[in-house]
């Protein structure tokens, strides 16, 4: 393979998504190559390396060499590893095509980080995966501030239904709770699609929203582009919104062209039919009036 043709900097995101997918430090990987930790670090910036060293690395962190140079289709098991490599692809993006249940968290209050706490703290598996959910909020945290201080545009598919289900439901981690706290979690709710609006009527964001009636997919994706050339497409079972789930699934990440065209064609072809701009908006009112 012509080093000349290899990029090192993408084979270096993905070292670092692989790491923290398998719960790993730098130490923990030093130690296993009888490498320095700064040698990983710079392993994870993109500096050259041995072939035999990304074998190594890729047998490690359980997947294979193919995937690490890009050539592959990336597959994460949980969501630490994949939250972080969608966080690479939208620093790198211009433009972000966004399908996400119930909208992009990219699109969600500052406070709403606070309310996922709270609703992974309520599901089972706190106690078995509270230092995994930790990781997770960091990264989503730096995803959103990232985001915010960045010129990428999103144009974010949103189905009506899913927005019916999250104000039903309210930000609950699970269904058996007090009536008392149901009511105030559907609160909290609707001021994440208040907030939604404000954001959109008042034009503080560089984004555009649809909202179709239609069926849409039962998971999510997001296609991104750096000015029109495609980067990446984002397959995910994750979930960030009502019963959120960020440990089970597997989430994939491919920049197959032919991949990349249909979904494309998906979200063009439910995106043609949306209610936009004004129309979009007043659909939201109306559905909050509903509920």
């Amino acid at each position: 393979m012509n080093s000349d043709f290899i990029d090192y900097y993408a084979i270096g995101q993905r070292l670092r998504a692989y790491r923290i997918a398998a719960s790993l430090r730098a130490e923990d990987i030093a130690e296993n190559l009888k490498i320095s930790r700064a040698a990983v670090y710079r392993l994870e910036k993109g500096e050259i390396v041995k072939i035999e060293t990304l074998g190594r690395l890729a047998a490690l962190l359980d997947t294979s060499l193919a995937t690490l140079f890009g050539i592959d289709t990336e597959y994460y098991s949980s969501g630490e590893g994949f939250f972080e490599r969608m966080r690479q692809l939208e620093e790198q993006s211009t433009h972000i095509y966004s399908h996400f249940d119930p909208f992009s968290f990219l699109l969600m209050s500052p406070n709403y980080l606070n309310h996922l706490a709270i609703m992974l703290a309520e599901s089972d598996e706190i106690n078995e995966n509270s230092s995994k959910y930790s990781v997770i909020l960091s990264i989503l945290k730096a995803r959103q501030t990232q985001f915010n201080q960045s010129e990428a545009k999103i144009k974010n598919l949103i189905s009506l239904r899913n927005i019916e289900r999250f104000l039903h439901i309210g930000l609950t981690g699970k269904l058996s709770i007090s009536p008392s706290k149901k009511s105030e979690r559907m609160l909290l709710a609707r001021q994440e699609v208040y907030h939604l609006i404000n954001l959109l009527e008042q034009e503080k964001i560089s984004s555009t929203i649809a909202i179709t009636k239609q069926s849409t997919p039962s998971h999510a994706f997001q296609i991104y582009y750096q000015n029109e050339r495609p980067i990446s497409l984002a397959s995910s079972p994750f979930r960030l919104g009502e019963l959120p789930n960020v440990t089970t699934g597997i989430a994939s990440i491919t920049s197959s062209d032919n991949a990349i065209k249909k979904y494309r064609h998906l979200f063009d072809t439910l995106w043609q039919e949306s209610a936009k701009d004004s129309e979009a908006i007043s659909l939201l009112k109306e559905t909050l009036e509903k509920f």
